[in-house]
C-alpha cells in the first residue's frame, strides 16, 4: 500500500515538475505574449490538414498544450497592455541605399483614382478556388496529397510567427515580401532600434529584414521546442491568422531574372549566372566577379533562365531557388488553411484590408509599392524569343500556381 501511494506521489510530483518545465521553457520564447487580435472566425474547409481539425478532437499532447496554452492566456490577460500606438507617418521619403530599390524607386501616389474592391467577397471566391482544386482528385501535382506531418522542417522556413498578435505569414519573393516582412517585423518586436523597436516599416535596413535571426519560423520549432514542436504548429494554424500573398506566376519569374541577373549581384552570379553561361551559352574562362562579366558585357539571358528551370539536372543538383520556387512548395496551401490569399496585382487594396483584419491598421501602415513594378503586360515580349515547347514545359512545371491561385491560362503565349 505504502508502495503504490509513493509511486502515484512520484508520477504528481514529476506531473507538476513537467509543466513547471514548459511553462518556464515556453515563456522564454515569447508564447506569453500570445494575444489573438484578429477578427477571423469563420469555419475552416474539411480538407485543410493542419487547421481542419476540430478542437476536441485534437490527440492528447495537442489538448494538453492546448489547455497549458489557455491558462497561460488568462495569467497574463492582467498584465496591462502597451497603449495602442497612433499610425506612424515616419518621413515623406524612404532613405533608399539598396541597388534595386534605387533602380525602381517608390511609387508614394495615393491611388485615390482606384476603384475600390468588395474585399470580402474577392476572398470568398479566392479561398473558395484554392480549397476546390486542393480537394479535386483529378487535378494533381506533386506534394499535394501528403499530410502537414510529412512537411519536413526545412521545407517551413517561409511560414514566419508573430506570437504578438497571433499572425502568420507565408512569405513569396518577388510577392512584396520584403515590406510584408518590414511589417512582420514592426508587429512582432523582433528587431530593435537603440533599444527600441522599429514602428516605421520602412525605417528598418533591408540587409535586417532578410536576416534569418530576425524571424521566428516554423523550422525554427524543433531547436525551441523539441518533440513538441509539430503539436504547437498545429495549435498555432489553428489559432493564428494565416496569410500569403501571390503574384501571377510567369510575371514573378520575370521579376527574378530581372532583380538577380539583370542586376549586379556578386552571389547569384557565382551561384547560378556562371553555370548557366557555361551550359547554355558555351562560355568558358569566365570572369570570377559579376562587375568584370557585366563589363564584358557576359549576362544571363532570359532564354538561359528559363532552359536553366526545364533542364532536369537543376532539380536533380539542388530545389529551386526561392525566388523562383513554386508558391505550393513554399508555402503548403493544400496543407495549411490559409485566412487571407493577397495578390500583388491588388496589393494596396488587399494590404489595407488584411491589416483592418489584423486590427494593427492604427499601428503602422503598408508601405508603398514600387513604381515601374513587372507587370503582366510585359509577358509577350519576354517570351516573344523563347521558343513554343519551352513555353509550354514551363507552363506545366508552374501550372499549380496558376490554378490554385485562380490566375487565367496565358493561352496567348501557349499557341502558335
Amino acid at each position: 500500500m505504502t508502495k503504490a501511494r509513493l509511486l502515484r506521489l512520484s508520477v504528481v510530483l514529476v506531473s507538476i515538475f513537467m509543466i513547471l518545465l514548459i511553462i518556464v521553457y515556453w515563456d522564454n520564447v515569447g508564447t506569453a505574449h500570445f494575444y489573438l487580435h484578429t477578427s477571423f472566425s469563420r469555419p475552416h474547409s474539411p480538407g485543410a490538414i493542419a487547421a481542419g481539425e476540430d478542437w476536441e478532437t485534437l490527440p492528447d499532447v495537442d489538448e494538453f498544450l492546448a489547455k497549458l496554452l489557455s491558462s497561460s492566456l488568462k495569467q497574463n490577460s492582467s498584465i496591462p497592455r502597451k497603449t495602442e500606438q497612433l499610425l506612424v507617418q515616419g518621413s515623406n521619403k524612404p532613405v533608399v541605399s539598396n541597388l534595386e530599390e534605387n533602380v525602381r524607386g517608390y511609387d508614394w501616389s495615393t491611388h485615390k483614382d482606384r476603384n475600390s474592391l468588395d474585399q470580402e467577397k474577392l476572398q470568398v471566391e479566392r479561398q473558395r478556388t484554392l480549397r476546390e482544386f486542393c480537394a479535386n482528385s483529378s487535378f494533381t501535382f506533386p506534394t499535394k496529397e501528403r499530410s502537414f506531418d510529412d512537411i519536413p522542417n526545412y521545407e517551413l522556413n517561409h511560414l514566419i510567427v508573430d506570437d504578438r498578435h497571433g499572425v502568420i505569414y507565408c512569405y513569396v519573393p518577388k510577392v512584396a515580401c520584403t515590406n510584408w516582412k518590414r511589417v512582420m517585423i514592426v508587429l512582432s518586436e523582433s528587431l530593435l532600434d537603440q533599444g527600441v523597436p522599429y514602428r516605421n516599416p520602412l525605417d528598418i535596413p533591408r540587409e535586417h529584414v532578410h536576416n534569418t535571426s530576425t524571424h521566428l519560423t516554423f523550422n525554427k520549432f524543433w531547436r525551441r521546442y523539441g518533440k513538441f514542436s509539430r503539436h504547437l504548429m498545429k495549435i498555432k494554424l489553428k489559432k493564428y491568422t494565416k496569410f500569403l500573398f501571390v503574384r501571377d506566376p510567369f510575371v514573378r519569374l520575370i521579376s527574378a531574372f530581372r532583380s538577380k541577373f539583370e542586376l549586379e549581384n556578386e552571389d547569384f552570379y557565382r551561384r547560378f549566372a556562371i553555370p548557366m553561361l557555361k551550359l547554355y551559352s558555351n562560355h568558358t574562362n569566365l570572369p570570377t566577379s559579376v562587375s568584370e562579366a557585366f563589363g564584358a558585357g557576359l549576362k544571363v539571358s532570359f532564354s538561359d533562365f528559363i532552359q536553366y528551370l526545364l533542364d532536369p539536372r537543376t532539380e536533380k543538383m539542388a530545389p529551386f531557388n526561392e525566388h523562383w520556387r513554386q508558391v505550393y512548395r513554399l508555402c503548403h496551401p493544400c496543407q495549411i488553411d490559409y485566412d487571407f490569399i493577397g495578390k500583388l496585382e491588388t496589393l494596396d487594396e488587399d494590404a489595407a484590408y488584411l491589416l483592418q483584419l489584423l486590427k494593427v491598421d492604427r499601428l503602422l501602415r503598408f508601405p508603398p509599392s514600387y513604381r515601374n513594378r513587372t507587370a503582366s503586360s510585359w509577358e509577350d515580349n519576354w517570351f516573344a524569343k523563347i521558343p513554343l515547347a519551352w513555353r509550354q514545359q514551363l507552363y506545366k512545371l508552374y501550372e499549380a500556381d496558376f490554378v490554385l491561385f485562380g490566375y487565367p491560362k496565358p493561352e496567348n503565349l501557349l499557341k502558335d
